[in-house]
């Protein structure tokens, strides 16, 4: 296969368009398979040890610099059992109540969220899991493509088959956007409540929680009808989000 893709025999013949279009394919995939390669022993690699970076997190650090030369992101990795139970069922309870025992997509969500954005006649809901999320903030972009949501889903598989539930909820509290610049469960709770994430109570956590949909804008307004309503709403969910145990 090598020897086909590189021959530079001198007698051999000039390539029609066919056999151009045949080798171009073949390196094409080729490509896909060592990106995907790439992928797979990351996260394999994180079974053990922890994600420095995201490619979210890069992205937004670029576009932060771009008027602010010197500015670093506020990031700090803690462990799970450094993390409030109280901001993992808050998030389970906001993000995907199914967490625990779904394989990586919530078909139920996905129907749900493909039926109201029908009638809404624009995108409103997601219905992604917390297992897509995370293959979407450790190495993709943030533009909407068939591309994207296809190699999302493939990481996703990944994910599951790799990593524990509790792994998975470790790493994606710590690698999620929570404010401008702000990154992971350690840097929010010191950001807006002064405190770190293992003290934070359950009215904190819920209103982070809350803001992971959009957290740049709650960064900014942190008091809206809507922000204090699904808070309410999810501290009253919370009991029932249960936490895996692997």
């Amino acid at each position: 296969m090598i020897r086909w893709l590189f021959n530079r025999n001198p007698n051999a013949q000039p390539l029609g368009l066919g056999g151009v279009v045949k080798r171009a394919f073949v390196f094409f995939i080729l490509a896909i398979l060592l990106y995907q390669l790439w992928i797979f022993l990351h996260i394999c690699w994180w079974i053990k040890f922890n994600p420095s970076t995201s490619a979210f997190m890069e992205d937004r650090l670029a576009v932060i610099q771009e008027s602010k030369p010197d500015a670093e992101l506020k990031y700090r990795w803690v462990d799970y059992a450094q993390i409030s139970n109280h901001l993992k069922r808050a998030v389970i309870a906001s993000e995907d109540a199914k967490f625990k025992d779904h394989e990586g997509f919530d078909w139920e969500g996905i129907e749900n969220a493909f039926e109201k954005n029908l009638k809404k006649g624009k995108i409103v809901a997601g219905g992604s899991t917390i297992s897509q999320q995370l293959a979407k903030n450790l190495f993709l972009s943030s533009k909407r493509t068939p591309w994207r949501k296809a190699e999302e889903a493939v990481i996703t598989v990944m994910l599951e088959a790799m990593l524990s539930k509790q792994r998975i909820l470790e790493i994606y509290l710590n690698v999620i956007e929570w404010g401008d610049g702000i990154f992971g469960a350690e840097a929010a709770a010191r950001h807006y409540y002064k405190t770190s994430a293992g003290k934070l109570s359950s009215a904190q956590a819920a209103k982070l929680a809350a803001m992971i949909p959009n957290p740049r804008f709650y960064d900014q307004h942190r008091s809206t009808k809507y922000l204090n309503r699904r808070t309410a709403t999810i501290q009253s969910r919370m009991r029932f989000a249960e936490l895996p145990k692997d």
